[in-house]
């Protein structure tokens, strides 16, 4: 049995730990300020907005955590080490995302019904402010969220929170000029409609690498013929692809070899043409030469 960790180059972003920093005070400081002016200028748009970027702040919070475990050395309990936290992380803050917006969907149709007055110049000041930070904290994430699902989600949050601010700019300006108090729930519920749609693909994706799917941009089929075309290589089977954090992947499969070619230049091979191909971090191959006294436990158990 054969097994590489490639480290040429690392198909994992740079760390993102003063971007977290960054964004965890930013948005602190703003729900505090957005939850006061909601009660002073009577806006529960902005008392809403308040409780969705507290949600957020949890988030980023969990996302930086997450990020810190999975650089942690393994153990002889946890030999992968805490690489997997950041899938976790990644399906929780879908989740919160997703909750949270259930929520504000929730006020929007309670003030459809209720309409109320509120400070609309008030609330658009402090919209717009949330607008600059939330943009501003999103774009610390932007350069890593195709490389890391954990930054995705945290990117994706702050996206959704400068949209949640900007609609609530709009209401308030259109409430100003047409004295329409429907319109801030109506925006509220588009915005709504908006986050879940860029929300989704995330849940889906983080699921799926909980349940150790094949990561997306790894085709399994491509990874088995390489497999098949290694020399004195004639069978592969038992291939397995998955995330072991939201940025590296793991592979097993056992080949099975003509004549005597296990040997470690096969293996080193393989494994660097793994990473450099597909991405792969971490492989572990089983070298077998397909006696019939000796079958694959691993077939044996399909088998039967």
């Amino acid at each position: 049995m054969g097994h590489a960790d490639h480290h040429g180059h690392s198909h994992a972003p740079v760390s993102f730990g003063r971007a977290f920093a960054i964004g965890l005070v930013l948005n602190l400081a703003f729900v505090a300020v957005e939850f006061v002016a909601g009660h002073l200028a009577n806006s529960l748009a902005l008392v809403a907005d308040a409780g969705h970027n507290l949600s957020d702040v949890l988030g980023l919070a969990l996302a930086w955590g997450a990020a810190a475990l999975a650089r942690r050395s393994p153990t002889p309990r946890r030999t992968y080490g805490f690489r997997r936290s950041s899938i976790l992380a990644a399906v929780i803050n879908a989740v919160v995302l997703l909750v949270s917006v259930g929520a504000i969907a929730w006020e929007a149709f309670a003030r459809l019904q209720t309409p109320a007055p509120v400070a609309s110049v008030s609330v658009i000041w402090v919209a717009a402010i949330g607008i600059v930070i939330n943009a501003g904290t999103a774009m610390l994430f932007a350069s890593g969220r195709k490389g890391d699902l954990n930054v995705r989600g945290a990117y994706l949050h702050m996206v959704a929170d400068a949209a949640v601010s900007l609609g609530v700019v709009i209401a308030a300006v259109a409430m100003l000029a047409t004295g329409w108090l429907w319109l801030d729930p109506v925006v509220s519920l588009i915005v709504c409609a908006v986050i879940v749609a860029g929300t989704w693909g995330l849940l889906r994706h983080s699921v799926d690498l909980a349940l150790d799917a094949v990561p997306r941009g790894i085709d399994a089929l491509e990874v088995e013929k390489y497999l098949e075309s290694l020399p004195a290589v004639v069978d592969v089977h038992d291939l397995h692809v998955w995330g072991m954090s939201t940025t590296e992947a793991a592979l097993t499969a056992h080949l099975v070899v003509a004549g005597t070619h296990c040997d470690d230049a096969l293996i080193s091979e393989a494994a660097r043409e793994l990473h450099e191909r597909f991405g792969i971090e971490h492989a572990t191959l089983q070298l077998e030469n397909g006696h019939p006294d000796y079958p694959c436990s691993c077939r044996l158990l399909i088998a039967h």
